[in-house]
């Protein structure tokens, strides 16, 4: 391959100044075990665009084994700037549509090689030193490193069995809900208990109401996926058959009967928790009433046998 075939433009555009080695140190990343350079970063310092680059790499790929370049893959792209601090943003030597090349400290001295120009040549140099001077960095702090992954890892572990405290007191504070009060007024206050009600449930909703209208349908739109629901209700209930269908296009189960045995409004939640409504669910908020969790099993389980 001639010489000619060899020969990269440089980008006269960039207004790069030369990098000295602790500079330079920064660029330098640790993939798949391998010191490495990205390309862009590569291009920074030659004067190149990043695509010339690589161009002129794969132009003379048998030169570059995957031990002197390789492509990062895209969760090594993704790592890679969440340990470093990297954004897209930072990339501005390079297309993000496509994935970085990265080379070693073999595969940037031969690419200096290929290109064939001045400013390849002395900045590869530096690169060089700033390699050698990693390795030598690496080699004095190797345990100060694995010192500091331990002390890592424990704290991803101490984070885990916080979440898991977290959930628990969360979960405690939701299981000894008993009862509320909203007033006039507290509507969003009231919307959002029954929503927090319904979302607890995993298999079955029983809703027991006699004046039932197609308000509740917004509010079951909330419900965790395949839970069934079964509204008992009178049949002067203002909900229409055809609301229920097109609810159950989207949102199944939902089964809607008819009783005259309540008076007052209740929800079962999975034939275990119980509670006692004191207003209609289309009037939430509309006048002073209570929401009372019932704790009897005896109650839930007759209430229960209804649906």
């Amino acid at each position: 391959m001639n010489q000619e075939n060899n020969m990269v433009p440089i980008d006269k555009k960039l207004n790069i100044t030369k990098s000295e080695t602790d500079n330079i140190k920064n660029l330098i990343y640790t993939i798949r075990g391998k010191q490495v350079m990205i390309d862009s970063d590569v291009a920074m310092l030659y004067h190149y665009e990043t695509k010339n680059i690589n161009k002129a790499m794969k132009r003379n790929i048998e030169r570059f084994p995957e031990d002197f370049c390789f492509q990062l893959t895209e969760k090594e792209l993704k790592v890679m700037w969440f340990q470093n601090g990297t954004t897209l943003d930072n990339m501005k030597y390079r297309s993000i549509k496509y994935l970085p090349y990265v080379y070693t400290e073999q595969g940037i001295s031969m690419l200096a090689g290929v290109l064939k120009n001045e400013i390849a040549v002395e900045v590869s140099i530096s690169i060089i030193r700033a390699f050698i001077e990693m390795r030598r960095f690496i080699s004095l702090n190797g345990q100060v490193f694995q010192e500091i992954n331990d002390i890592k890892g424990h704290l991803l572990e101490h984070d885990k069995k916080f979440d898991e405290v977290f959930d628990e007191l969360q979960r405690k504070q939701e299981s000894e809900f008993k009862q509320s009060i909203f007033f006039d007024g507290q509507i969003f206050d009231a919307y959002s208990l029954i929503i927090d009600i319904i979302n607890k449930a995993k298999q079955k909703i029983l809703i027991i109401d006699n004046y039932i209208d197609d308000s509740i349908l917004k509010m079951l739109s909330k419900k965790n996926k395949d839970v069934e629901v079964v509204i008992l209700t009178t049949q002067n209930s203002n909900i229409r058959k055809l609301d229920i269908q097109k609810f159950n296009k989207q949102y199944p189960v939902l089964k809607l009967a008819y009783t005259n045995k309540f008076h007052d409004r209740f929800i079962v939640i999975d034939n275990k928790e119980l509670y006692h409504i004191g207003a209609s669910l289309k009037d939430l908020g509309k006048k002073c009433f209570a929401i009372s969790k019932i704790e009897d099993m005896e109650y839930i389980g007759k209430i229960s046998n209804y649906s």
